[in-house]
């Protein structure tokens, strides 16, 4: 029973990660394309919360796709500090609770 919970906890761990992703690289692809046509923008907050909350990967593979952000200093390097402290505990949790 403990190792079919903690299977369901790294699936759905793994679902969210990938939802979280495949947002932060949609956040950073319709911010650029309202900034290409001047109209309302998402707040750099909220690109942040984004990858914070587990979509690093993807807002920080968003800034090269699609070029943007990347004149920013505080996103060169914040979306790269943010990618490397998520997958330093995502092995941490992994070997702790594993």
């Amino acid at each position: 029973m403990g190792s079919e919970i903690n299977l369901n906890r790294l699936r759905f761990l793994f679902f969210y990660v990938v939802i979280m992703n495949i947002m932060g690289l949609a956040v950073m692809g319709i911010d650029k394309n309202r900034a290409k046509h001047h109209v309302w923008r998402i707040s750099e907050t909220t690109l942040f919360l984004v990858s914070f909350l587990g979509g690093s990967i993807g807002t920080w593979t968003g800034m090269y796709l699609f070029r943007h952000k990347t004149k920013h200093w505080y996103f060169v390097i914040g979306m790269p500090v943010i990618c490397v402290l998520q997958m330093a505990a995502a092995v941490y949790a992994f070997y702790r609770f594993m």
